[in-house]
């Protein structure tokens, strides 16, 4: 019995033993297949692993390999599930954190990848991204909450169920040349590294009335069975570059660029342009200058800052041999990656990258310069950026329009084409005239525009009061108003600094000639006639006045309330009414223009509808005279009445005053 049980444990062992030999010799191909790049394969392989896995240690490698996986292939939400996991087993690596942090980012879940990058910083202090990453989850939301004026649509007329991206213009803006992984194309088997057909060099042609055709794939030879992609073609569309990615059997082989010449009918036999020696590097995503003497291109090869990086290589002349690649090096390439790049017609360069600040995965950005010339990386933000991948972007000349690649929702497929462009600002100025008495509006009044561009524009008031005029962008305008039997009014409204389209709203109020017009925010201490500082500000606005209207004299006039007696009320009112005149005076108004007339409490405030309306206890017609106050129920009702009393008003007594001291008619 002894023997019998302690054979039955030997071959529990010994199955134990190939059960664990099996497992690794899965493991090892599946690890193979990823490091081949076949990450979609790879990463079915490592599911059934999982499946079988029996230790903590165990299960927490495969979920950090099968996060990698899904990271590869551009499948955050299920990257983040798997990372979740790897980090939950507490998986030794810290860039399982970093990892579920990006993807958190990418699945919009800011405040939860903050978290993550947080730690990130404490398990390695050294490495930038997780303060990056933070500054970067901020950002974001500060962003996305305050997107920028482009529109971006789908191209749903051209994008697939599949993946469609890497957009490139032919000649001119009506034929797009793209890369997509649909059924239609030469390369109809499935590709174990994205799970979906291997791409081809796709293009569609817009017809008269700005509809595009069904895409088919690209005329001549240079879609193969295998993946190509990534294209840019020279403005004239003779010569297109692009990546390809050959598979040969048990051999590494990396993608690289060829260059083909069109010859009327189609696209001639690829040649492979030798960028490195080592073929196992690969080598793509090529971006001619707009010189065709500079090769733009992405490769992991030793020499490079950090992942993928940009590199270039120059010729001295078309039909030249490309010199030796040159790493772009900072602050163009980080410590991530950095891909798709494009040359603009004004020789910006602009490029896709998951290692500079930005919303998530990829963001577009570019190379600018900022004030004292120095190299700026601008993030090109929402609505071009999005929490996704956003890349591949290309410009319509020097138009803000373009297209730009994306993995964002509300897709067609996987990867799908945008369109984007930025609309004009439209800024419309809409005001009205006013009474400055009645509060009523005036019709017919002349309204004057004059902008800081030079602009020149006149109209009248309709029966509303009412006048609207189209305003340019970064413009200052000045607006006049007249109309006869009424001073003329001023008003200022500017359009710089404003990045929406908006409609601004002004009221422009005239004072009549024949009333008394008090001028607000008059202060003095009690008892005193001395201007306070407060005062001179608003006598400005009387300044402004007398200039815009430079015929009228005025009386200017001062008041006070019944306290105190009439004698020392008339001497003070003087006294206050003289001191603004002085004021003026210092302030260039010609003292032949104004009368200073002190009136103490001998002219009690009549009550306009509009004082009323201001006031519940008071109607329009009231005049507040002594015996009206005495007779109000509160302390404060009637301190509010003596107040009213208290002012300084003007009126104009002629309207014939000439700049040379000489009255018309004289």
């Amino acid at each position: 019995m002894q023997a019998l049980k302690s054979t039955f444990i030997l071959f529990l062992i010994l199955f134990s033993s190939l059960l664990l030999s099996a497992q690794n010799k899965k493991t090892k191909k599946a690890d193979a297949t990823f490091n081949a790049g076949e990450y979609s394969k790879a990463s079915e392989m490592y599911t059934k692993l999982y499946s079988k896995a029996t230790t903590k240690i165990a299960k927490a490698e495969l979920s950090f390999k099968l996060g990698e996986c899904y990271r590869k292939i551009n499948e955050p939400k299920k990257a983040e599930k798997w990372y979740l996991k790897a980090v939950n087993a507490r998986y030794q690596d810290p860039m399982s954190v970093c990892y579920l942090a990006d993807a958190m980012k990418m699945n919009e879940k800011y405040a939860d990848a903050i978290v993550e990058y947080e730690k990130f910083k404490d398990l390695v202090p050294d490495d930038p991204r997780g303060a990056d990453g933070v500054q970067s989850c901020e950002l974001a939301l500060k962003w996305i909450n305050n997107p920028d004026r482009y529109i971006v649509e789908n191209m749903k007329d051209i994008n697939s169920k599949q993946s469609d991206y890497s957009p490139a213009f032919f000649k001119d803006n009506s034929v797009l040349y793209f890369t997509s992984t649909r059924e239609s194309g030469a390369g109809n088997e499935v590709n174990n590294n994205s799970g979906q057909n291997f791409a081809d060099i796709f293009f569609t042609m817009r017809d008269r009335k700005g509809k595009w055709n069904e895409p088919v794939p690209a005329n001549g030879e240079i879609n193969s069975q295998f993946d190509e992609g990534a294209c840019s073609i020279n403005q004239s569309g003779s010569d297109i570059y692009f990546t390809s990615c050959k598979v040969v059997k048990n051999e590494t082989v990396g993608c690289q660029i060829y260059h083909a010449n069109y010859t009327g009918s189609g696209w001639a036999q690829p040649e492979l342009i030798p960028l490195v020696k080592d073929s196992s590097i690969s080598v793509g995503h090529p971006a001619i200058s707009p010189d065709e003497l500079t090769l733009y291109f992405v490769t992991d090869m030793e020499g490079g800052v950090g992942g993928k990086d940009i590199w270039k290589s120059t010729r001295t002349a078309k039909g030249q041999k490309w010199g030796t690649p040159v790493n772009l090096g900072t602050p163009v390439n980080t410590i991530g990656d950095e891909m798709y790049p494009y040359i603009r017609e004004d020789g910006i360069l602009y490029f896709a990258s998951n290692g500079h600040i930005g919303l998530g995965g990829l963001d577009i950005f570019k190379l600018d310069k900022d004030e004292s010339g120095h190299p700026l990386i601008v993030n090109l933000k929402p609505p071009i950026n999005s929490p996704a991948d956003d890349f591949g972007i290309i410009f319509d000349g020097k138009e803000e329009t373009g297209y730009l690649s994306s993995t964002r929702a509300g897709g067609k497929g996987n990867d799908d084409i945008y369109s984007f462009s930025l609309p004009s600002l439209v800024f419309t100025l809409k005001g009205t005239v006013r009474n400055e008495t009645t509060d009523e509006t005036l019709s017919e009044a002349n309204v004057k525009l004059e902008g800081s561009d030079g602009t020149s524009l006149e109209t009248n008031s309709g029966t509303d009061g009412g006048f609207k005029f189209r305003v340019k962008p970064e413009t200052d305008y000045i607006l006049t108003t007249s109309k006869t039997g009424f001073l003329k009014g001023k008003a200022s409204e500017s359009t710089k600094g404003l990045t929406k389209s908006t409609d601004i709203a002004v009221e422009i109020f005239m004072s009549p000639i024949n009333a008394s017009i008090e001028v607000q925010n008059i202060f003095y201490d009690l008892n005193r006639w001395e201007l306070r500082p407060e005062s001179m500000v608003a006598l400005d606005k009387l300044i402004e006045t007398l200039n815009l209207n430079s015929n009228i004299t005025i009386e200017l006039s001062a008041h006070t309330d019944f306290r105190g007696s009439d004698q020392d009320n008339m001497i003070l009112s003087q006294k206050r009414a003289q001191s603004v005149v002085d004021y003026l005076i210092s302030k260039g108004i010609s003292k032949d223009r104004l009368i200073a007339k002190g009136y103490g409490e001998s002219q009690p405030r009549k009550i306009s509808k509009k004082l009323g309306d201001k006031y519940d206890f008071l109607n329009d017609g009231d005049v507040l005279t002594e015996d009206f106050i005495n007779k109000l129920p509160t302390v404060e009702q009637k301190e509010t009445a003596h107040q009213i009393n208290r002012r300084t008003e003007f009126k104009v007594i002629r309207t014939d005053f000439d700049e040379s001291g000489v009255k018309f008619g004289e």
